[in-house]
């Protein structure tokens, strides 16, 4: 199965629709280029409980964002693009050594540049048998167009539902008109829901279907609440959520100051209440005080202190 890359050249391939030639060598706002870039590959713990399950979720961590958040706790990966090419049938080959290595599922972690790629190395994969889900995670500034390429492909949708305010997510991570975030990443969620449904879960582990995180951040800045009743209304209040209360102020963190701090316990817990009280019930949550362990260093051949590689 050959990628379909007419998404490269011009570029369409996320709401920003920067236009630039990737098969020609360019690179857009993202930083991707015509190269399939991995920075790490391996299990993970540090997801739901239904996604990392007893022996990991099978993450790998691709090189190149586009969103810019000036908080991002993976900017070496994601800013700074660290990271290895990989051909597509090697891409396929990290999938079946993570199924391999017991993983629960095979965990595409910041996807959104590398779609043509990684729906051609899904087909791939399932050609041959892969046993396990795939779960695309992302910033949920998707395009639907390119949502809609993965369609039968992805069975697992982790979108990070981050602001409610376009100003906001404009000044904390470049995402500006003509395609403010809001509007782009609820369209991109509805669309995951269409494809894959609630989230199913077999024996505590998740098979199909959509679960939406939602990063809280000092001061109310994600606007938290506008956030999690839009879930409410236009997905139910059945959804699977997982509310992260993960926030360091790490990267440039210092260029706003309400970002200078950890949330607090009783900003966290409001927003539980909130859940509760809204019927919402099928929800993850964190301690405060794990932030820290949720911090990878992506200069160590081991970025968690757990197994794994680095693409070469």
């Amino acid at each position: 199965m050959q990628a379909d890359l007419s998404m490269l050249a011009p570029c369409s391939v996320c709401p920003r629709r920067c236009g630039v030639d990737r098969l020609a060598g360019e690179r857009g706002f993202c930083g991707a280029g015509k190269d399939i870039l991995v920075a790490h590959f391996g299990p993970h713990f540090g997801e739901e409980p239904p996604i990392s399950g007893t022996k990991g979720s099978g993450n790998i961590f691709f090189s190149f964002c586009n969103l810019h958040c000036i908080f991002c706790q993976n900017y070496q990966i994601s800013h700074e693009g660290q990271g290895n090419p990989v051909t597509l049938d090697e891409l396929v080959d990290m999938f079946f050594s993570l199924e391999a290595m017991g993983c629960h599922n095979v965990n595409l972690v910041s996807p959104t540049p590398y779609v043509p790629f990684i729906a051609a190395a899904i087909g791939k994969a399932k050609k041959r048998g892969i046993g396990i889900p795939f779960v695309y995670n992302t910033n949920a500034y998707d395009s639907v167009d390119a949502l809609r390429s993965l369609e039968g492909l992805v069975d697992i949708y982790l979108p990070d539902l981050k602001y409610s305010s376009p100003a906001i997510a404009e000044r904390l991570s470049g995402a500006a008109s003509p395609a403010p975030y809001p509007e782009c990443a609820r369209a991109a969620v509805v669309e995951m829901k269409r494809q894959v449904g609630d989230l199913v879960i077999e024996d505590g582990i998740a098979r199909r279907g959509l679960l939406v995180r939602h990063l809280v951040l000092p001061g109310g800045l994600a606007g938290s609440r506008a956030v999690l009743a839009w879930i409410a209304e236009h997905l139910g209040r059945q959804t699977s959520i997982g509310l992260m209360s993960q926030y360091l102020p790490l990267h440039r963190s210092g260029e706003h100051p309400v970002l200078s701090r950890r949330i607090r316990q009783e900003e966290y817990d409001d927003l539980v209440s909130f859940l509760i009280n809204n019927g919402m019930d099928n929800v993850f949550t964190q301690e405060l005080d794990s932030a820290p362990l949720y911090v990878p260093d992506f200069g160590k051949e081991q970025p968690f202190g757990e197994g794994g590689g680095k693409a070469r």
